[in-house]
């Protein structure tokens, strides 16, 4: 029911390809059709929009745990369709996987309150927790392929709850309280705020911290910076968790340059995808130092307290399409034991 439902909701919304043959007319204010990038409907005094969109993530995933071969295979890491919009001063998300075996689950399902304009915005639903840097940029966006382990660790997903959040000027601030799927009908509050400094074209400096209470006397901290000015970007997160007197913590530093000199776009607290500066595409290196507690699943190493250098490559052919690889040697610092992984991807994200 799930995929018909949605085969048909593509099909409506595809109509405006049709359309652009003939001639468009409403009942109603004039519509704008934008098909460049994600399928967008607008009404021309802006009080109405529809939006369709997505994301397809191919991977090529070959990795050893001492030496030996642990997996070697194809898959999809992402699949994703996503409707969003806004009805005068209220908008709205609906994004579901549509792969890997988990078609129908949804990623985001809120609605949003705009009406105070971006200093107060409130959002109702299932959403992200306002924590880490990494964890709230897309994964479309992010330079290395896959997050750090102390983000894959401590930082909180998506949950329901309630939202507020804001800007002004350099600073953003963000505070929820959501259900907590770690705890027996427990709830977390959880909240973050950075200030950028420096915030202009080419450059930025920026500042973070977040925490997370949850039920079960767990609370986690983190620490973000980072800086970019022209090409060149870095930024790191320190994470620590206190659970029931026992305390564990983690970083990672990653750094980029854009070897075809874009800049790394920011906005609301978060650095976004590299958009190329011309049509023969955007070119970037990336390298990643991991170091204590996290989870190193990636490279076969599980939850434990390791070290990892990695390093990667990406391809921007445009604003959609990016192809990436990167690769990651991790060492147990317990067991010993060493593991790595290497990862290419192919992605369209509009």
């Amino acid at each position: 029911m799930f995929i018909r439902n949605l085969v048909t909701l593509c099909a409506l919304l595809l109509l405006p390809h049709v359309l652009l043959a003939g001639v468009v007319t409403t009942d109603g204010d004039d519509i704008v059709v934008n098909i460049k990038g994600p399928i967008k409907i607008t009404s021309s005094d802006g009080h109405y929009s529809a939006k369709l969109g997505g994301r397809l993530q191919w991977d090529y995933n070959y990795a050893e745990l001492n030496g030996v071969a642990d997996e070697d295979d194809f898959s999809i890491r992402r699949a994703r369709l996503y409707l969003s919009g806004n009805v005068n001063d209220w908008s709205y998300k609906m994004q579901f996987n549509v792969g890997n075996n988990n078609g129908g689950t949804p990623e985001d399902l809120y609605i949003r309150y705009n009406g105070w304009g971006k200093q107060a915005v409130v959002t109702v639903g299932k959403q992200k927790e306002p924590f880490g840097l990494e964890q709230l940029e897309s994964s479309k966006d992010i330079s290395y392929l896959e997050r750090s382990a102390v983000t894959e660790a401590y930082a909180p997903g998506r949950q329901e709850g309630i939202l507020f959040s804001g800007q002004r000027g350099g600073i953003t601030y963000a505070l929820g309280v959501f259900e907590d799927d770690g705890a027996n009908d427990g709830t977390a509050v959880t909240g973050r705020v950075t200030y950028a400094p420096i915030k202009s074209a080419d450059q930025i400096l920026h500042f973070g911290v977040a925490h997370s209470n949850r039920d079960e006397d767990i609370d986690i901290t983190g620490l973000e910076v980072a800086y970019a000015r022209g090409p060149y970007h870095i930024q790191s997160e320190f994470i620590s968790s206190e659970e029931n007197d026992a305390s564990r913590e983690g970083l990672y530093v990653q750094a980029g340059w854009i070897i075809t000199g874009e800049t790394r776009p920011y906005k609301n607290g978060i650095f976004k995808r590299v958009k190329p500066g011309n049509s023969s595409g955007a070119w970037e290196v990336v390298v990643r130092y991991e170091d204590g507690d996290g989870a190193y699943s990636d490279e076969e190493l599980g939850s434990t307290d390791a070290t990892s250098y990695g390093m990667g490559v990406n391809y921007y052919l445009n604003s959609f399409i990016r192809i990436g690889a990167t690769y990651t040697d991790a060492k147990d610092n317990i067991t010993d034991d060493g593991g790595s992984e290497f990862r290419a991807r192919l992605q369209i994200a509009l």
